[in-house]
């Protein structure tokens, strides 16, 4: 057979493995050129010009890196924008996780890819990598994601930092002992309180709240004990980026009136949450302060209207005020104005 016949044949063969490359690499929503150039023979190894014509071509496509050089963000796929700092991918990645983690009853792929806009391709990619870091997981049977146990030991860490849930469980739990209610601890954060601890009671109704959710500001008992110990120009502020929604006909919907609450909230020393964010519960709230005198946390003790009564609510306020003042004592805080010199 002549050389020219045998660069053909290579030529037509080299063609379909070339075809069936590029095919497996769409299937993966990519297009891997250093795959294709390994493929390639040197130009010099043939005479017969059909063959380093075919291969120049092919050649084009690819760019060899010398050894030593590192990967730039647009060889690696992982494009940052311009002067944001930000590695596209990881923030693509981080959306995923924090959709996920909103999503109480997981996500299908297509949810995933709709609500944070990129194509399904890039979406499981994504959510592979997530999977082999065991940040997310998938129910085979359903199709569905969640976010997996990887997720809640990193974001756990924030305890860690500060050790306020730490500290103060054993608060919660003798407060919950003495009131007879379930007890809560949340922390602010961008204008909400998000609940970190929560000491059920021991009776059969109680409250149940998932550890991480959010509650309005203006009508929680442990949000307005955070807005009271606030300055007035934080709590407008946290007005203007968060609204004061209506969940209820108690609901404190107007600034005015949030204001004025607030100054009794002052005085008294706890906030009270009267079926402001559902109806029939009740909560009656303190903060906790940090060694700058400023609101780190606060602690509530919630129950039904029917085991909250009027006549108990002071009571419980007493209580709630003397379980902050200790756990702000554990984390080496103070109210504002008697912070060390």
């Amino acid at each position: 057979m002549s050389l020219s016949s045998t660069t053909r044949i290579y030529s037509e063969t080299r063609e379909k493995a070339d075809q069936l490359v590029q095919i497996a690499f769409r299937y993966q929503g990519r297009k891997d050129t250093d795959a294709i150039a390994a493929f390639e023979p040197p130009p010099e190894a043939y005479s017969d010009p059909l063959g380093p014509s075919h291969f120049r071509t092919k050649k084009r496509m690819t760019e060899r890196r010398s050894p030593g050089r590192p990967r730039t963000a647009l060889s690696t796929g992982a494009s940052a924008q311009p002067g944001s700092g930000q590695v596209q991918s990881l923030t693509r990645g981080l959306r995923l996780l924090t959709a996920l983690a909103e999503a109480t009853d997981g996500a299908t792929l297509t949810d995933l890819a709709l609500q944070v806009g990129l194509a399904p391709s890039t979406t499981h990619r994504l959510l592979n990598t997530l999977e082999m870091e065991a940040f997310v997981h998938q129910d085979a049977g359903q199709g569905r994601w969640y976010v997996s146990v990887k997720a809640f030991q990193v974001g756990n860490a924030f305890l860690n930092t500060r050790d306020i849930v730490a500290r103060a469980r054993p608060h919660l739990q003798e407060l919950m002992e003495t009131s007879g209610e379930t007890v809560n601890l949340a922390v602010p954060d961008q204008g909400e309180a998000v609940m970190m601890a929560q000491v059920q009671c021991h009776e059969m109704m109680r409250m149940l709240v998932p550890l991480g959710s959010r509650a309005p500001m203006h009508a929680s008992g442990v949000g307005k004990a955070l807005l009271a110990a606030m300055s007035n120009s934080e709590v407008n502020r946290i007005i203007e980026q968060r609204g004061l929604s209506s969940y209820t006909d108690s609901t404190v919907d107007s600034p005015q009136r949030l204001m004025t609450e607030l100054e009794a909230i002052r005085d008294a020393g706890w906030a009270y949450d009267n079926e402001e964010h559902a109806v029939g519960l009740r909560c009656v709230a303190a903060p906790i302060y940090d060694e700058h005198g400023l609101p780190v946390a606060a602690i509530s003790v919630s129950g039904p209207r029917s085991r909250v009564s009027n006549a108990q609510v002071a009571e419980f306020g007493s209580m709630v005020s003397r379980a902050a003042a200790n756990i702000t004592r554990a984390i080496g805080g103070a109210p504002p104005g008697n912070q060390a010199a």
